[in-house]
């Protein structure tokens, strides 16, 4: 078979993929809020994103690359691809350092950012660029959108994926924690990295109204900007787990001593996301009181406030009983 006909096979290969990815995430109700993130989903090639990228495997990684000379190769490279799964794209002394986010999580933290047309919208963790060229394509505007990354290594494969897909969003090497200051004012911030708070930062680049959306603990906080001193918001529902933003104020997990805490809270996502959220303000044992006196809390029932220097997590109100600071 000639390396044109491969081509053709791939590039239908690739279509046929992503069309099926884009009903897996129709058929979880990802984009419920806003259904139009599926046509950026049809539209925009995730491949072109993926070059190569890493699977485990016992004792390590293996790698996938799109110009293996074995062409079964190559079609796991495209299926894979159009898996709705993380997809490890960076390692470091065999840590992961970057990734592209499971699609179906990327469309429901998209359609929660709640975008509308004219909106400037910044990016924390420019990753493969993939993201970037999804809200460039819904809004239209390339200049609308700007993506930042620590790492120069990630921003210039991210501005070379981008350019590749026909995308020129501005892609910036620097400190996330810092946001973009010659790029704002924004209306809305969606970082694609895990925080231990929110950046001060970020609310003076945003516009009075501006939605922050972003991983924190194990959860996903959604913020509406009053001011340049003052936001607040609740988590969203769903689970998400990021790498950690780099450059900015880091927090180590550390032991958590589990004498006195059952199975089943061990085992639960509610009450390690309740750990996550009041690292080092509660104690295992009485962050276990606190979920079993209030009935095991659903994530929708805690929020973040911003004001000023101070930052803090809440249970059902943010002036309530059950309050944890976020910044030392």
């Amino acid at each position: 078979m000639g390396a044109h006909a491969l081509d053709r096979d791939l590039t239908d290969l690739a279509v046929s993929a992503r069309a099926a990815l884009v009903r897996e995430i129709d058929a979880s109700g990802a984009w419920a809020a806003d259904p139009v993130w599926r046509e950026a989903f049809e539209a925009v090639p995730r491949h072109l994103f993926v070059p190569y990228y890493y699977v485990g495997v016992r004792g390590g990684y293996e790698r996938r690359w799109g110009e293996n000379p074995e062409p079964r190769a190559r079609q796991r490279w495209i299926r894979g691809a159009y898996a709705d799964v993380p997809l490890a794209t960076r390692l470091r002394d065999g840590q992961l350092v970057s990734s592209s986010s499971q699609p179906s999580l990327m469309a429901l933290m998209l359609a929660e950012l709640r975008v509308r047309d004219g909106d400037r919208v910044l990016e924390i963790g420019a990753g493969t660029g993939y993201n970037a060229a999804l809200l460039a394509h819904r809004l239209g505007d390339d200049s609308l959108v700007t993506t930042v990354d620590l790492e120069p290594e990630i921003t210039e494969a991210a501005r070379g994926h981008l350019a590749a897909a026909g995308y020129h969003p501005a892609v910036v090497t620097g400190d996330g924690a810092r946001g973009v200051p010659e790029r704002a004012p924004f209306d809305r911030i969606i970082a694609t990295c895990t925080l231990s708070s929110v950046p001060v930062a970020w609310l003076a680049q945003c516009r009075p109204g501006a939605r922050i959306l972003s991983p924190l603990a194990t959860g996903l906080i959604a913020l509406t900007v009053r001011d340049a001193g003052h936001a607040e918001g609740r988590f969203l529902h769903t689970p998400a787990y990021f790498v950690p933003l780099r450059g900015g104020e880091q927090h180590e997990e550390g032991f958590v001593e589990w004498r006195g805490v059952p199975r089943r809270a061990r085992e639960s996502e509610l009450f390690r996301f309740l750990l996550a959220l009041t690292r080092g303000s509660l104690e295992t044992r009485e962050a276990y009181a606190l979920w079993e006196r209030e009935g095991e809390p659903s994530r929708e029932r805690y929020g973040i406030t911003v004001e000023g220097e101070r930052e803090w997590a809440w249970l059902d109100q943010p002036e309530g009983p059950y309050t944890w600071s976020l910044r030392g």
